[in-house]
């Protein structure tokens, strides 16, 4: 490691330049307490979901490859593929529109490798090595016997809590049922899932413990959207140049000497994760957490300055113009308004769904049948897949009470995600038929309950008059 950057910086860099590594001031104040409320929380929620069981089905599941997904304890096959398209253009109709309105927030207060680096993976750094200087200190200092055991200390305990959540992930995946059988039995019997786990710990490990902030500035290709996402409405993370400039050590100055409110403490660039001097302006490095605000109102309290003089600002709001048309928040209103109506259409389409998927075709190569008793009749195959999570009995009924039902394959029995194929005839009396073609629908009942209708088409001769 090198020289530190303008003398002040909570980096430090090599003198090649390839990679300035980020040693963050521990931060602290209003808003990072309540940015712990809601990371603690999510991490809590995802560290549970996977073990919740709603009818015996995972509250979470996205089994990518036996193509089947759990949400809310309701399990989805490829048949709901329409359900899943609409969500993804929720999904990607939100992030354009939330980040229009409300900027970065996500990655600094919700986004999982926020949350774990700096809640979890940098809070053990702060208690094994110290706060940003002691750590800077350790690594540019000797080699040392406590050094070497801080390291290991810190990098053992970072590889452990990678392997946990490796598992975690991996229960997202296949379920904890399939994680528990690869914990409990031989590893010859589960290589594949061994070696994923392995996998996934490294690839975490990595992450957190090297790669770090570069995934938010650099990988992440949410973070490279933001230049095109964001206008002069998008509330961020920005610093008030109007009223902090011209910046100056506090002093007693003569009257006439004009001086902005930023004391250039610098503690905004200390406390950043990604390293960058807010008071430069927006910039796509920023994740929005809130932790140079935090600091600067410290500041700004102990010298009796206002604070927010680093705040949540649109770009109009910090311009004339902006300030004097800052009651219009008409544009946030309306873009919060379609993100509601688009989430809620979507969960319609989740739980109405029905919990039977049914597929109705004529029999290959049959047509009408004339029998002696002058019904006509047509072949059905029906394929049943039990999407319900628990197992059902059934019957196949018809809608219209002129067509009858007769079964080829009595089959009344779903076991829970299974699937059945059925024969079956439709028959209607001769003198009911009024033309060549006419559509016909059966019921799926359970218990009472009509659980899927579907609808085909009946073909006889035409009763001639």
């Amino acid at each position: 490691m090198g020289t530190v950057v303008d003398g002040n910086s909570a980096c430090t860099k090599s003198g090649n330049e390839k990679r300035q590594w980020i040693y963050a001031k521990k931060p602290g104040g209003k808003l990072y307490n309540y940015r712990q409320w809601v990371g603690y929380s999510l991490l809590l929620f995802l560290f549970a979901a996977p073990f919740i069981k709603i009818n015996g089905n995972p509250f979470l599941m996205f089994n990518i490859i036996e193509r089947k997904f759990s949400i809310f304890g309701s399990v989805f096959y490829p048949q709901d593929l329409h359900i899943f398209v609409f969500g993804m253009l929720i999904m990607m109709v939100g992030i354009v529109l939330f980040t229009a309105v409300y900027g970065r927030v996500w990655c600094g207060w919700t986004c999982p490798q926020t949350i774990f680096m700096e809640l979890i993976f940098r809070r053990i750094e702060y208690v094994i090595e110290g706060d940003w200087i002691q750590q800077r200190k350790l690594n540019e200092g000797p080699d040392s016997d406590a050094r070497a055991w801080k390291k290991v200390l810190k990098h053992t305990i970072f590889f452990t809590i990678s392997f946990f959540i490796s598992n975690i992930f991996l229960a997202y995946i296949i379920g904890v049922d399939a994680l528990y059988k690869i914990m409990a039995d031989p590893v010859d019997q589960h290589v594949v899932g061994f070696a994923s786990i392995i996998i996934f710990t490294f690839a975490f490990y990595a992450v957190f413990a090297h790669v770090r902030e570069i995934v938010c500035t650099t990988l992440c290709p949410y973070g490279r959207l933001q230049g095109v996402l964001l206008d002069e409405k998008s509330l961020t993370v920005a610093y008030d140049m109007t009223r902090g400039e011209p910046r100056g050590k506090l002093k007693k100055h003569d009257a006439e000497q004009q001086q902005g409110d930023c004391i250039d403490c610098k503690l905004c660039v200390h406390v950043c994760p990604t390293g960058i001097d807010i008071r430069n302006g927006t910039q796509l490095e920023c994740v929005n957490c809130t932790a140079c605000i935090d600091a600067c109102d410290t500041v700004m309290d102990k010298i009796g300055k206002p604070k927010r003089l680093i705040g949540f600002y649109s770009m109009d709001d910090l311009s004339e113009e902006g300030k004097a048309d800052k009651k219009n928040n008409t544009r946030a209103i309306a873009y919060s308004a379609i993100l509601v109506v688009l989430t809620v259409v979507f969960g319609f389409l989740l739980f109405s769904r029905s919990e039977i998927d049914g597929r109705l075709l004529r029999a290959t190569g049959s047509s009408y049948q004339l029998r002696e008793d002058g019904k006509v009749s047509n072949l059905y195959t029906l394929e049943l897949l039990n999407k319900s999570g628990k197992d059902i009995q059934f019957d196949i009924e018809s809608v219209d009470d002129k067509v009858n039902v007769q079964m080829v394959n009595n089959i009344h029995d779903l076991k829970k995600e299974g699937s059945a194929t059925l024969s079956f005839f439709l028959l209607m009396d001769k003198g009911e038929i009024e033309q060549y073609k006419q559509n016909v629908k059966i019921n799926i009942v359970s218990d009472g309950k009509v659980m899927e209708t579907l609808k085909t088409t009946f073909i006889a001769p035409p009763n001639k008059k």
